[in-house]
């Protein structure tokens, strides 16, 4: 992967997740009061607002609820990806993340898809978490 593309800012409420990432597990924020997991990393839980939040390794699996295939380049940096997938993930259990999917053939992706997570080094401190259908 290139390193001229752009990289996430990593702030306080992500780092765990990066980190997981760069060591090679997905774990999403887990709620200590009403005991469910969210995406994306924030400081409070978007189902009852409470800020107990732990991160926990999940499983990496799930499946395809919608898609796009990218023909263009979403800019220079991403002129040798084209085409490329990216879809939103609904995890077993039960956030949905925005992602991309590893594929030789994107025509093969579908909604509903069962995929498990892979991990995808773009530079030494980032690791992104990216999807294959299983």
């Amino acid at each position: 992967m290139s390193t001229d593309k752009p990289l996430p800012v990593i702030d306080h409420d992500s780092a765990p997740y990066w980190q997981a990432a760069h060591e090679g597990r997905l774990d999403i924020p887990l709620c200590g009061d009403c005991g469910k997991h969210h995406f994306y990393p924030r400081a409070i839980c978007p189902h009852c607002h409470s800020d107990n939040l732990k991160f926990d390794t999940v499983s990496g699996r799930g499946e395809v609820h919608t898609f796009t295939i990218a023909r263009r380049p979403a800019g220079p940096a991403f002129a040798d990806d084209v085409p490329y997938v990216v879809a939103l993930i609904e995890l077993e259990e039960g956030p949905r993340m925005m992602s991309r999917i590893q594929t030789d053939d994107p025509e093969k992706v579908h909604i509903g898809a069962e995929v498990e997570v892979t991990f995808v080094k773009a530079t030494d401190e980032i690791t992104f978490p990216y999807f294959r259908m299983t």
